[in-house]
Order: C-alpha cells, then sequence, then structure tokens
C-alpha cells in the first residue's frame, strides 16, 4: 500500500479524477444526497490518499488549516474497500499529516456524520454541537484538543 498526501496543485489528473469519483460514488450516489461535493475548500486542501498495488484510492481524507489547528473533511472508504481497517488508518494519516504540516495546531475540527460518532470518539474527539442536518444527513461538530 502507498501513502500519497498532496496539495491540490500537485495531482495528478488521474488522482483528481479518482478523488472526485470515489466521494461522488459515496456522499452522493450512496447516500442519496445530491450536494456540491466539489468544492473551493479543495482548492487550499492537501489531499491523503491510501492506494493499493494497481493504484486504486482505497480511502480518502483532505486536510485543511483553521485558526488554531485543522480540519479534516471527506474522510471515505471506497465501498469495495470496507472492513479492513482502512478508514481508522486514513484517520490515523489525517491526523498525523496534520500534525506535521501544522506543528503549533491546538485544534483538530471535524464535522461527523452521526453515525460515526463513536468512531471518531474513538481518536478523542469530542462533540460539540447538538445532531443538525447537513444535506439532509444528521452530523455534529466535533473537536480533538492536541
Amino acid at each position: 500500500m502507498l501513502l500519497v498526501l498532496k496539495p491540490f496543485d500537485q495531482l495528478t489528473p488521474k488522482e483528481l479524477f479518482s478523488i472526485y469519483y470515489l466521494r461522488t460514488a459515496v456522499f452522493v450516489v450512496e447516500q442519496h444526497c445530491p450536494y456540491q461535493d466539489v468544492d473551493e475548500v479543495d482548492l487550499i486542501s492537501d489531499h491523503l490518499m491510501l492506494k493499493n498495488e494497481e493504484d486504486k484510492i482505497l480511502a480518502y481524507a483532505r486536510v485543511i488549516s483553521e485558526p488554531n489547528g485543522f480540519r479534516i473533511g471527506r474522510l471515505v472508504v471506497s465501498p469495495d474497500a470496507r472492513g479492513y481497517g482502512y478508514g481508522r488508518r486514513i484517520c490515523e494519516e489525517a491526523l498525523a499529516a496534520g500534525r506535521g504540516k501544522y506543528p503549533e495546531a491546538k485544534v483538530v475540527n471535524i464535522q461527523a456524520q452521526a453515525y460515526l460518532k463513536a468512531f471518531y470518539q474513538s481518536f478523542g474527539f469530542m462533540i460539540q454541537s447538538d445532531s443538525y442536518l447537513e444535506d439532509d444527513i444528521p452530523h455534529y461538530d466535533m473537536k480533538l484538543v492536541l
């Protein structure tokens, strides 16, 4: 397996296509949620990809600078790669990448789908909001204090 971290302007066309294909397959099609997945935040994010030997993205997340820390977003595991611990691995790697890039970071923020609350709590994230709907899916704002 190969772990790749790149800013937007260093992504190859194939990587960008693969990222958008995976995110659309899960967030739009699988979750029945028509929303604008591709956004301006992609341009300022670092894109973290866990790839297999055939160059297929198994898991992905983006890391975004924020005041006092960073945000992890769009964390996703390919449907055919679930059940192998890749979600945990990509989250651990995203935390490590953010800490490496932003060594002065004091907090890590996420907007977590409600069904993943316990997953993120297992990394030390704490709920910071009531449940709310984001694109008709229940979410929580969560924070990890570093």
